[in-house]
């Protein structure tokens, strides 16, 4: 699904692959003072000879040309690429509620479906809709679980808990498996989907904060501005993105959502969506969410920040909700061009 991705490194791990790669093509004749280089012509290997000193000359001066040209992008085999310009960031450099104001991507509006009551409690990290069920997977230490829920009532149908050491982030659903990432203790928990018993487990490096499939591959965020591709029968990485608005980086993607053919993200500590082309890492659309939450919603208890993203693709229906808030919303998107009526 990815082609390659954009890693910047030291300059002189640079200048040695560059040597590398140009010399490979080179075979210096010390003996006869000619140069052999080797070129594929009509699909044969020639060889074709030229003067020692004026292409030596030649080689070594663009080497050191391209050396003295700073940290580069090099290609990773197998990982996908994203603009090479985006460098990984960890935290905004802007404030987040003007991330999405610079953008040159198109922001999107909402309309309200309808809402349904959502656990006040419900510290919500990860939202899968699948089968006319939601599943929810929750955070905090010691709070941390994975449920079953039914949408028109609120009400946990079944649910399991995380031993108090995990802080629970997100989740996906993969055949007849559910994923449940942890946010700083590098362990991911598989449950049967039906039961909601724990499987197994794998580890990863980074941190956890987002979760989604495409039906083949799983998708996580780390909290920076890079999405990984996972197998959901290893969890080892088949690639990754950097996630930039242009060239500018997107950090704090946390909750996901895989929605035709897009990765939709929540931003942490924003009320707004990003919709990243999963090929590119490039943001390709904001859907502001800003006052979801009525008036009379944030004052009657403490609400945080919007979290959890539900596509149901069978009727194309939007679901999103937050940390602690009482209400989970069906939303349709208002294109553009269309807001200001």
């Amino acid at each position: 699904m990815c082609a390659t991705q954009g890693v910047r490194v030291p300059k002189g791990q640079v200048m040695t692959a560059r040597v590398t790669m140009a010399l490979a093509s080179l075979r210096l004749n010390e003996k006869t003072g000619s140069a052999t280089r080797r070129s594929n012509t009509g699909g044969h290997w020639v060889n074709e000879e030229a003067t020692l000193v004026p292409r030596v000359i030649m080689v070594r001066f663009a080497l050191l040309v391209l050396a003295l040209l700073g940290p580069a992008v090099v290609v990773t085999p197998g990982l996908s690429q994203s603009s090479a310009a985006c460098p990984v960031m960890s935290r905004s450099a802007d404030p987040p509620s003007t991330m999405a104001e610079n953008s040159a991507a198109p922001i999107y509006g909402y309309r309200v479906v309808r809402e349904f009551p959502h656990d006040p409690d419900a510290f919500t990290q990860g939202l899968v809709y699948a089968d006319d069920v939601l599943y929810e997977g929750t955070g905090q230490y010691g709070e941390s679980t994975l449920r079953r829920v039914d949408m028109e009532s609120g009400r946990v149908l079944d649910w399991t808990a995380l031993d108090p050491m995990y802080f629970g982030e997100g989740i996906a659903i993969v055949a007849d498996r559910i994923y449940q990432l942890t946010w700083q203790t590098q362990t991911a928990f598989v449950y049967d989907r039906e039961t909601l018993k724990p499987l197994t487990t794998f580890s990863y490096v980074t941190e956890g904060w987002g979760l989604t499939t495409d039906g083949e591959q799983l998708i996580m965020s780390d909290g920076t501005n890079r999405l990984f591709f996972r197998d959901p029968e290893t969890f080892k990485a088949s690639g990754r993105v950097t996630v930039c608005d242009g060239n500018q980086p997107v950090p704090d993607l946390n909750e996901l959502e895989y929605i035709g053919g897009e990765v939709w993200a929540n931003v942490w500590q924003t009320d707004r969506i990003a919709r990243i082309d999963p090929v590119t890492g490039l943001v390709t659309g904001w859907i502001d969410l800003s006052g979801l939450l009525s008036a009379a919603d944030l004052e009657a208890q403490s609400v945080d920040v919007l979290n959890g993203i539900a596509y149901d693709p069978e009727t194309d229906k939007i679901f999103v909700t937050g940390k602690l808030w009482p209400k989970l919303f069906e939303i349709e998107l208002i294109p553009p061009t269309d807001r200001s009526g």
